[in-house]
C-alpha cells in the first residue's frame, strides 16, 4: 500500500466507541478463512497452494525442524540461508543478498541504517509505508517528489545538488495504483546527481525481467549492478514469506551487522528458505504463466475501460477501478462478493481515491475474468 497517515489511536478510555465506529464502517475484517474466486491476493502464480512447494516446506520442517531459534548472530543461523542468498543474488545479477524475515522488516531495518541525518532522501509519493518508516528511522532529510514524475524528482535533485550524501527511494510496481516506474530514467538521474539508488520490487519479483528477476532485469536495463538496493520478497508472487535485500558483498555485511530488525530478530523458519531454493528454481521457469497473467490484464484492462472505467495508469497484474466515493466502492465490493469474487474496497487514508484493488493472479481464466467484468459493468 502507498504510505499515508495512518488512524490514530484514541484515549483508552474510548477504545469502544471507536471500534464501534470502525465496524460501521466495514474497517474491521473478520478472521474466517477467505471465500470467493481470489482477485485480492497477491500471490500472483499461485504458488502458495502448489503441491511441490508445500511438498519442499514439509521436507525444510523435517530437515531443520520448525524454528531457528535465535538470531542469525547468536545460534539462529544455517547454510540454508546462504543457500538461498547465493541463488537469489545470481537470479537478480547483484553481488549478494541478505535474508530477511519479511518485506516490511528489510525495507524498515535496512534504509534507517544505509542513511543518516546527513542523508536526503528522494521518496515518490506513493512509496509503501515500509519505506517511508525506514526513512523517518534514519534522521535523512525526507523530500517527496510526485509520484513518478522524474522531472519534479531532477528539479528537487538539483535543488540539494550541494549535498553529499543522497539516496532516491521508490516502488517498481505500485502496490495499490499498478503501474510501473521508469527504471532507466532513475538510473540516469542516480548517476547525473551521485545518488543511492533503493529499489522495492515486492510486486515485481517473478513476473517481470528475464527468467522474472523483476524490473531491474527488463531489456532495457543494462546494468542492474548499478542499482544499490533492491527488496525483494518471497511473500508474493514466490508463494511464502520472508525478503532479501540483493547489493555489494560490502554493504550486504554492513546491514548484516547493523540492520536492527536482522541483528534483533530470530532468524526466519530455515525450512522457509529451503522451500525458497525450490520457489526460485520454479517461477524461473514459468514464462507461459507470466505471459498469461500479462495478457489476461491487458484484457482486463481495455474491457473496463471499454465501458468507462478509470484504471489510473495500471500497466500490470493490480488494477485499481477507480470509483467517486467509499460508499461506492463498498457497495461494488459486497455486489461483488455475492457473485463469488472477493475483491476488496480500499479507501483513504489508505489511498487518496477509493477503489476496488483487483490484483490478478495467473490462475484466473479468461470466463472467470469476463464474468467479473459483467458484475462492474452491471453496478
Amino acid at each position: 500500500m502507498r504510505e499515508t497517515p495512518s488512524t490514530k489511536l484514541p484515549f483508552f478510555s474510548e477504545l469502544p466507541a471507536f471500534f464501534s465506529r470502525l465496524e460501521s464502517q466495514n474497517r474491521i475484517r473478520t478472521l474466517d478463512p477467505p471465500s470467493g474466486l481470489d482477485f485480492c491476493s497477491n500471490d500472483y502464480l499461485g504458488l502458495s497452494s502448489h503441491p511441490k512447494l508445500i511438498e519442499s516446506l514439509k521436507q525444510g520442517i523435517d530437515l531443520y525442524g520448525a524454528g531457528s531459534g535465535a538470531s542469525r548472530l547468536v545460534r539462529g543461523h544455517r547454510t540454508v540461508f546462504e543457500e538461498l542468498e547465493v541463488l537469489f543474488s545470481d537470479w537478480v545479477q547483484a553481488e549478494d543478498s541478505l535474508f530477511f524475515a519479511n518485506g516490511y522488516a528489510a525495507n524498515l531495518g535496512s534504509i534507517s541504517c544505509i542513511a543518516d541525518p546527513s542523508y536526503i532522501l528522494f521518496c515518490d509519493r506513493k512509496n509503501h509505508a515500509s519505506l517511508m518508516d525506514g526513512v523517518r528511522l534514519s534522521g535523512g532529510k525526507k523530500v517527496y517528489y510526485k509520484h513518478s514524475d522524474l522531472n519534479d524528482l531532477e528539479q528537487l535533485l538539483q535543488k540539494y545538488s550541494g549535498s553529499k550524501n543522497k539516496m532516491i527511494v521508490t516502488e517498481t510496481v505500485f502496490s495499490m495504483d499498478g503501474d510501473k516506474t521508469d527504471l532507466a530514467g532513475l538510473l540516469y538521474l542516480k548517476e547525473k546527481y551521485g545518488a543511492l539508488l533503493y529499489l522495492d520490487e515486492a510486486h515485481a519479483i517473478g513476473l517481470f525481467g528475464k527468467d522474472g528477476a523483476g524490473i531491474s532485469l527488463e531489456e532495457n536495463i543494462s546494468e542492474p549492478s548499478n542499482i544499490d538496493f533492491r527488496m525483494s520478497t518471497l511473500g508474493k508472487a514466490l508463494g511464502l514469506e520472508g525478503a532479501l535485500i540483493s547489493t555489494s558483498k560490502d554493504a550486504r555485511k554492513y546491514l548484516l551487522h547493523s540492520a536492527r530488525t536482522f541483528v534483533f530478530s530470530t532468524a526466519p523458519m530455515p525450512a522457509i528458505a529451503y522451500a525458497g531454493i525450490t520457489s526460485v528454481h520454479m517461477v524461473k521457469g514459468m514464462e507461459a504463466e507470466r505471459r498469461r497473467l500479462q495478457e489476461n490484464s491487458d484484457f482486463f484492462r481495455s474491457s473496463l475501460q471499454s465501458f468507462g472505467k478509470d484504471t489510473g495508469n495500471s500497466s500490470s497484474q493490480i488494477v485499481p477501478i477507480l470509483l467517486e466515493s467509499e460508499a461506492n466502492a463498498l457497495e461494488l465490493s459486497s455486489k461483488l462478493n455475492s457473485h463469488g469474487f472477493q475483491a476488496k474496497a480500499i479507501r483513504p487514508p489508505t489511498v487518496d481515491i477509493s477503489r476496488i484493488r483487483v490484483s490478478l493472479n495467473s490462475k484466473i481464466t479468461k470466463e472467470e475474468l469476463e464474468k467479473f467484468i459483467q458484475v462492474v459493468r452491471e453496478n
